[in-house]
């Protein structure tokens, strides 16, 4: 096996825990070795730190797979996928999580969705790709899916000299699965919807939301295939407005909500900052309004403008919230961290003369565990907040 060498004083991060080592902090590689192979990594002064996936080509040029020193091959991966899903058996419906979380569950890069009998996968590192019929064989030794497709259409694919693809890996796969999240069901489409297909680490926030919107006039924007919308719906709301400016999102968002036989949600397309806006002129109030957004930057160096964005819906929510309602803001930005966030809510509350009460800040699903080494991993922030006037 090949060896990586850091450079002097790199290894620090490494003996926290986190998995990532860039490109720029390796002093040399000995051995024979190809993309995406498995290599020991040591410290400048020879000390060892464990195995990795080694490939020049990416900025994260090497992703530790164990901080042992062992040997990395099918039976590992097979082990680590065994792992990962028994952690899920202990809390999560099979049928509705996210089975592997990659780094988090010790397989860098590598993402399994379960909907209902199917698996959605993404391989997004060289070294996981060269494993992939061994994870395909564990899952379905595991598992015993009706069918798995794969969702390798992600640019990021590329910094690792992969082509982006979609397909069919195992069984078979229909154009949309029916699935049950918190007793709520929703047509999933596997093959082209966003990301995997469907959105499963706001499901224990969706959850959440129960006992704030029984008996209210519930807006939600954002809403995509209407997740929030319909659990809103579902726990008892009297009236849902979901609000998406995609028309397809909101025609898939009004087939989930027939096949629920819900008739107090109805969905809009239109640009939500501009409906907030039109809303707030007409003098309108609700008594709950969610914001779930899609990332508003996925770099550091757009940070400051999606502050503004995350910013003025905030602002523009709470002057459409009666006194006493609730406000409950999400974002997905990684760049945007937890304590930023609830400045930038607290921000807006002030701006408006509005009083928050903090009712409760959540972040992703069990099934989307955390890696303190790693902070990447946690993404998600969900603030549930009532506002007082």
């Amino acid at each position: 096996m090949a060896i990586a060498y850091l450079k002097s004083g790199k290894e620090a991060r490494v003996l926290q825990g986190n998995p990532w080592v860039f490109r720029s902090d390796i002093d040399r590689v000995s051995g024979a070795w190809e993309p995406g192979d498995v290599v020991s990594v040591k410290s400048a002064r020879g000390r060892m730190l464990g195995c990795a996936f080694y490939n020049p080509q990416s900025q994260i040029s090497l992703r530790f797979v164990t901080f042992r020193d062992e040997r990395v091959n099918a039976d590992f991966i097979r082990a680590r996928i065994h792992r990962a899903v028994e952690y899920r058996r202990l809390f999560a419906d099979m049928r509705s999580c996210r089975l592997v979380y990659a780094e988090s569950d010790g397989l860098p890069a590598l993402i399994v969705d379960s909907f209902g009998g199917v698996l959605s996968v993404q391989c997004l590192c060289l070294g996981m790709e060269k494993y992939k019929q061994t994870i395909i064989d564990a899952l379905v030794d595991e598992l015993h899916p009706d069918g798995i497709y794969e969702r390798d259409d992600v640019p990021v694919r590329e910094l690792e000299g992969l082509p982006q693809q979609t397909g069919l890996l195992y069984g078979d796969v229909p154009d949309k699965v029916e699935m049950q999240e918190n007793g709520v069901r929703f047509l999933v489409d596997v093959k082209n919807g966003q990301k995997t297909g469907f959105f499963l680490d706001q499901k224990e926030n969706r959850a959440a939301i129960a006992p704030f919107v029984r008996g209210q006039r519930v807006l939600d924007c954002f809403t995509h295939t209407g997740s929030f919308a319909l659990h809103a719906g579902h726990y008892g709301a009297i009236e849902v407005t979901g609000v998406d400016i995609s028309d397809y999102a909101c025609e898939c968002a009004r087939e989930n909500a027939a096949l629920n036989g819900l008739n107090n949600v109805q969905f809009v397309a239109a640009n939500v900052f501009d409906l907030l806006k039109e809303k707030t002129a007409e003098g309108d109030r609700y008594d709950v309004i969610i914001l779930d957004p899609p990332a508003f930057t996925k770099t550091r160096s757009a940070v400051d403008a999606a502050v503004r964005g995350y910013k003025e819906i905030n602002l523009r929510a709470m002057k459409l919230l009666r006194d006493g309602g609730y406000l409950i803001t999400c974002s997905c930005s990684q760049h945007i961290l937890p304590q930023m966030f609830q400045g930038i809510v607290q921000s807006a509350a002030a701006d408006t003369h509005t009083h928050l009460q903090q009712v409760e800040f959540r972040t992703q699903g069990r099934d989307h565990p955390i890696l303190p080494a790693l902070p990447e991993t946690q993404y998600l922030k969900c603030g549930i907040y009532r506002v007082e006037r």
